[in-house]
C-alpha cells in the first residue's frame, strides 16, 4: 500500500501526517496546539480532508491540538480506551485493527510512560509515541502521574516481539536522530537491552530524573481538553519528556558524590564558599522551601545547552540543589561529564535542608 507520509513539526515534538496515497483523506498523529494554524493551512494547501487525529497518549510536555482540530474539522479524536480526556470521540482497545484515512494499523497498548499509551503498528513502521524513542534517547520517562517502570518493561517486551524491519517513529526527537529499524534500535537503544523486569525497574530508578512541576499542569490541561495554549506554561525547547533529555552522551554513567545539609552549611560558613547551582523551575524558588542565598539558577532541562555560563567555575566546587535530590543528581552528572572538577549534589535537596531548620530565602 502506497502511503502518504510527512512529519510536520520543526522542533522536538513530532507530528505525523498519514493516509493512503491517492485519496484526499489524512490523519494527524500527536499534533501540537501551538501549530494548529500551520496544520490547517497545510491541509487546505494539499486539499486534504482531516478524518482523524490520534494521540498516542496523554502528553505532558505540550497541549494537544486534538480537541481543537475535532471542533474545527469534525474529524474523529482518537485515543486509547483508558485516556481520561472526556472529548475523545473514538477509543481504541489492545489488538484492535484501526482503519483511518484509507490505511489500517494494529493497536498495541503500551503503558509505562502513561497508562493510556499505545503504539500503532503498520506493515512497514510503528508509531511508538513515548513508549520508545530513538537510539540513546531511550524512551519517555516513567516518573510522571500514571507512569510505571514495570509496566514499561512489559510494553517493551511486546515491541521486541514485533518484526525487526519495522521502522520506529517516536512522538519526540530532540537531537536530529534518524528513524531506523527495530533491529537497529535493539542494538543502539538502552531501553531495549536484555534485562529482567526487576533490573529494568532498577535501571529507571537509577536515572534519578525528577519530574518538572510544570508538566503536571500540562497533563491537567490535556485531561480537560484545553483549546487554549495559555492554559499551561511550557518552557521553550524543553527536552523534559525524554528520559535522558538533559544528558549528554555518557553523562548517565557518571557517579556523583552527595553532600549532606549539615556538611553544606559548614562549608557555607567557611572561607571557601562553594558555587550553589539551583536546578529547579523558577516558580519553585518562590515556593515554601525557598532557596539558598547566593544561588545561580539554571533549570535542569536547560543545563546542557547553558554550560558556558558556568565555565568560570569549572575548577571550583559546585553544589547542585533541587527539591529532593533527583534533579540535582542529574545536573551533577551533566557537569561532571562536561569536565567540572569538584561537583556535589545536595542530599535530600531543599526539603532536607528545611527539615534541619536551616535558613533559606525567597
Amino acid at each position: 500500500m502506497a502511503l502518504r507520509f510527512q512529519q510536520l513539526n520543526p522542533g522536538g515534538c513530532r507530528t505525523y501526517l498519514v493516509g493512503k496515497q491517492g485519496i484526499k483523506e489524512a490523519a494527524l498523529i500527536d499534533p501540537v496546539l501551538d501549530r494548529l494554524d500551520t496544520y490547517l493551512m497545510f491541509l487546505r494547501k494539499e486539499n486534504l480532508k482531516l478524518t482523524a487525529v490520534v494521540d498516542t497518549h496523554t502528553h505532558a510536555d505540550h497541549i494537544t491540538a486534538g480537541p481543537a482540530l475535532r471542533d474545527l474539522t469534525g474529524c474523529d479524536y482518537v485515543m486509547y480506551a483508558a485516556a481520561p480526556a472526556g472529548c475523545v470521540s473514538k477509543r481504541l482497545s489492545d489488538g484492535q485493527l484501526f482503519h483511518f484515512a484509507g490505511i489500517e494499523a494494529r493497536v498495541l497498548h503500551t503503558p509505562g510512560h502513561a497508562n493510556d499509551s499505545m503504539c500503532l503498528v503498520l506493515p512497514d513502521r510503528i508509531f511508538t509515541g513515548d513508549t520508545l524513542f530513538l537510539d540513546d534517547g531511550g524512551a519517555g520517562r516513567d516518573d510522571l502521574p500514571g507512569g510505571d517502570a514495570g509496566a514499561h518493561w512489559d510494553s517493551l517486551e511486546k515491541i521486541l516481539a514485533l518484526p525487526e524491519e519495522l521502522v520506529v517513529y517516536p512522538a519526540h526527537e530532540y537531537r536530529q536522530r534518524r528513524p531506523s529499524a527495530l533491529a537497529i534500535q535493539k542494538k543502539s537503544n538502552p531501553h531495549l537491552q536484555p534485562r529482567t523486569r526487576e533490573e529494568f525497574i532498577g535501571y529507571i530508578q537509577e536515572l534519578k530524573l525528577g519530574p518538572a512541576e510544570w508538566m503536571k499542569d500540562v497533563l491537567k490541561a490535556n485531561y480537560a481538553c484545553a483549546r487554549d495554549p495559555s492554559k499551561a506554561w511550557v518552557p521553550v525547547d524543553s527536552h523534559a519528556c525524554e528520559i535522558k533529555g538533559t544528558l549528554g552522551k555518557g553523562a548517565n554513567d557518571q557517579a556523583v558524590v552527595t553532600i549532606t545539609p549539615a556538611g553544606l552549611k559548614a562549608e557555607l560558613e567557611g572561607a571557601e564558599r562553594p558555587v550553589l547551582l539551583d536546578v529547579r523551575e523558577r516558580s519553585e524558588l518562590l515556593g515554601e522551601l525557598g532557596h539558598l542565598p547566593g544561588i545561580m539558577h539554571i533549570p535542569v532541562d536547560e543545563l546542557a545547552r547553558r554550560l558556558a555560563e558556568l565555565e568560570p567555575y569549572k575548577q571550583k566546587e559546585v553544589v547542585t540543589v533541587c527539591r529532593r535530590g533527583g534533579r540535582s543528581y542529574t545536573a551533577a552528572q551533566i557537569l561532571q561529564q562536561a569536565g567540572f572538577a569538584h561537583v556535589h549534589s545536595l542530599e535530600g535537596g531543599m526539603t532536607a535542608w528545611k527539615e534541619k531548620g536551616f535558613p533559606s530565602e525567597r
